[in-house]
């Protein structure tokens, strides 16, 4: 297969930024070609190519060889797609608005073993379909997330849901009284769509919201009545006083051009509304331009927006703590303080800071003689501050470097975690730091699974986006394969990245694995459902006279519609069979992985026995089926395309694999008694010689193939 790759390198400077992996070890470039839409290639520089296999597992071999690795969309931990995250800005995004690229709050252990906020890049973004659970905490929050999922507690990483670890122990998991580390829902505003949106006094966080507690009954923020007028009373006002003391003339040079542009976007909005019939607001004095010099009310208009209001309420106040922040915040080492520069603003910020429910500490600034406020209750305390006030300017809303502190009323606790029994879209961010802050807590990352595991279905429409291909592996193969210790033990491939999917037209890394193995006296076996394997065929044959070589080809099933549902993307069953009949013809031996089979799908009786003919009719000489089980994250992939494409099955299949992976052992008996008199009837039950050349293993899993040391290896030169 040819394809049009020159000119398509994406790069590894960050360029198509929804593609790049930065920071992969031996990146040499990213490409990119019309032919694989929606697909990354990364090709990197391997350090090793064998791989052994943990000595746990119960597979019949010890190594593998994986010249590819994918990075499959069925992400493990995942949010639903309105989750607030917290922005290296200090605001919040809805976690399915999030791209690579973007910049957002993660946390890192500094060397006293205490956690600091950090700003971390996404790296990749995710969305799946996975079952719902709902968790909520004592604060009001509600948190929708799967059952996988990670949340850090006082305690280390939990899961949402127990389940059972490699070690067969229960892994980590939420309880009714875990308590998650982060600043609290109130410091983090949902983003725009989100849910869970609480008024101010509701002890729960909305947008802008101030937490349990505060005063008034709307929303406090930047959309909350008299915001919009005490943001300007509080710039105009700390800018005067700036401009006087520091005797310049306005505009002043301590008014940064974020809060410079919302103030004219609002002394604009005044001015059209005065212009219209109506009430409006006083005019500006005679010379006046821009804020400044505050100005008194006018009877029977609008008051000067620099003027102090009888009686104000939460929304002024928010409003005016921003305007503030803007003109005298100062950041260091991620401590917000303000220094106001007088008496009077002083005590109007101070004023203002408690009527929000705020305490306040004064405290010496970098200025003699100059005092600054400074909010108690730490990092959680002051980006609720940032969310009550919206500040413009962004480097007032930074809290890198600021410790990881609970809140002033504790950290927020699971009160409830409940499966709702729902599928549904759900999202999940890599970032450069391994964690970010979701709707106030500190959230595991998704991470990319490395490997696709095609006897589980990891072949359907969660898979393939990215693929990082070892373009020097045969060379490392070859290093590897020579050294003194190497004791030539069987080596399969494919058993978990498919070595011939349709990448290998284009990079030809088999025919070096195969050569590099052959002439090491390595016995081999490849497992695949993909047709590029027949252009090899020469060098399998060849192969096969030095050292024993198994092939198997996987086919599930016959129905090209379903298929084409289940595998998008992958060879028809024909195909397959066909691909079976050359390996065959060619004088190998070939077995077929009839899996997965799918409980009231394909796994009736005349449905296999159909099936099997065909593959006995295309000459393997061994079959091997295996029903569906289903790993974490393999299931909610697959459940989520069941209940789209049958979901009268759903709840059947819920039922037959409510313990575990496996479906239950009635079952998987009641398939047994079905299959053994079928595979006997068409020859398949035994691995058998082929009829052309008499090799044949004596297991019907290619990858249980045996070296055959007829005749001596040959050496690599």
């Amino acid at each position: 297969m040819e394809v049009r790759w020159d000119g398509q390198q994406v790069g590894i400077d960050g360029i198509g930024a929804d593609a790049a992996l930065p920071g992969m070890r031996g990146l040499l470039r990213s490409v990119r070609t019309p032919e694989f839409a929606g697909t990354v290639f990364h090709e990197v520089e391997a350090r090793s190519a064998l791989n052994r296999v943990a000595s746990s597992s119960p597979v019949p071999f010890g190594w593998t060889v994986n010249p590819y690795r994918g990075c499959s969309h069925a992400c493990t931990y995942c949010l639903e797609g309105s989750t607030p995250v917290l922005t290296a800005d200090g605001r919040s995004r809805p976690i399915a608005e999030l791209r690579a690229g973007d910049e957002v709050v993660g946390t890192v252990a500094d060397g006293a073993g205490r956690r600091r906020f950090v700003r971390t890049p996404v790296l990749a973004h995710w969305t799946t379909r996975r079952r719902a659970q709902r968790v909520t905490l004592d604060d009001g929050t509600v948190l929708v997330t799967s059952a996988e999922h990670r949340f850090l507690t006082r305690d280390g990483w939990a899961h949402v849901r127990p389940g059972r670890c490699r070690s067969a122990a229960e892994r980590p998991h939420l309880r009714p009284g875990s308590a998650l580390v982060g600043p609290g829902a109130a410091a983090v505003p949902p983003g725009r769509g989100a849910t869970g949106t609480r008024p101010v006094g509701s002890g729960a966080a909305g947008p802008g919201a101030v937490g349990p507690g505060a005063v008034g009954s709307g929303v406090v923020g930047s959309s909350a009545e008299g915001y919009e007028q005490g943001y300007l009373c509080g710039l105009v006002r700390a800018d005067a006083v700036r401009t006087r003391v520091r005797a310049e003339p306005f505009p002043s040079a301590w008014v940064e051009l974020e809060a410079l542009v919302r103030a004219h976007h609002l002394v604009t909005a005044r001015r059209a509304a005065a212009s219209a019939p109506g009430p409006g607001w006083s005019a500006p004095e005679p010379g006046w331009s821009g804020p400044g010099t505050p100005q008194a009310p006018v009877p029977g208009r609008d008051p000067s927006p620099t003027a102090w209001p009888e009686r104000p309420g939460a929304g002024w106040s928010a409003g005016f703590l921003g305007g503030v922040l803007d003109a005298c915040g100062e950041v260091s080492a991620g401590v917000l303080r303000i220094v106001p520069g007088d008496e009077q603003l002083t005590r109007a910020t101070v004023e203002a800071l408690r009527r929000l429910r705020f305490r306040v500490a004064s405290e010496p600034s970098a200025r003699a003689g100059v005092r600054a406020l400074r909010v108690l209750g730490g990092a959680a305390e002051q980006l609720r501050l940032v969310a009550v006030a919206d500040p413009a300017v962004a480097r007032v809303r930074d809290v890198t470097g600021a410790l990881v502190e609970e809140p002033p009323d504790g950290a927020p606790r699971v009160v409830d975690v409940h499966d709702t029994g729902e599928i549904l879209p759900m999202c999940d961010i890599t970032t450069g730091t391994g964690d970010f802050v979701a709707a106030g807590v500190v959230s595991h990352n998704c991470f990319a699974r490395n490997t696709h595991t095609y006897l589980d279905l990891d072949a359907g429409a969660d898979f393939d986006s990215q693929i990082v291909v070892k373009v020097n592996v045969a060379r490392v193969l070859q290093r590897e394969l020579a050294r003194p210790g190497w004791r030539r033990e069987h080596v399969a491939m494919g058993t978990n990245t498919d070595p011939y999917q349709r990448a290998e037209g284009r990079y030809r890394l088999m025919p070096g694995v195969i050569s590099a193995l052959a002439r090491s006296g390595t016995p081999f076996s490849i497992l695949t459902k993909g047709t590029v394997l027949q252009r090899d065929l020469p060098e399998l044959t060849a192969a096969s006279a030095d050292v024993g070589v198994g092939t198997g080809v996987s086919i599930a099933l016959l129905d090209r519609e379903l298929q084409a549902r289940l595998e998008p993307g992958t060879p028809s069953p024909r195909a397959r069979l066909d691909l079976v009949r050359r390996i065959t013809d060619a004088g190998l031996p070939c077995s077929v992985m009839v899996a997965p089979v799918l409980p009231w799908l394909t796994d009736s009786e005349e449905a296999l026995d159909t099936l099997l003919g065909e593959i006995a009719a295309a000459g393997a000489t061994g079959a091997t089926v295996l029903a569906l089980h289903l790993r974490p994250g393999t299931r909610e992939w697959f459940l989520g395309w069941l209940g789209r494409e049958y979901p009268a099955l759903l709840p059947r299949y819920e039922r037959l694999y409510r313990r575990g992976a496996y479906a239950g052992r009635d079952h998987r008996e009641a398939l047994h008694r079905r299959v053994v008199p079928l595979l006997a009837r068409h020859g398949l039950d035994r691995e058998r010689p082929c009829g052309r050349c008499g090799a044949g293993s004596d297991r019907a899993h290619p990858s249980s193939g045996r070296p055959d040391r007829r005749r001596s290896p040959r050496r690599s030169s």
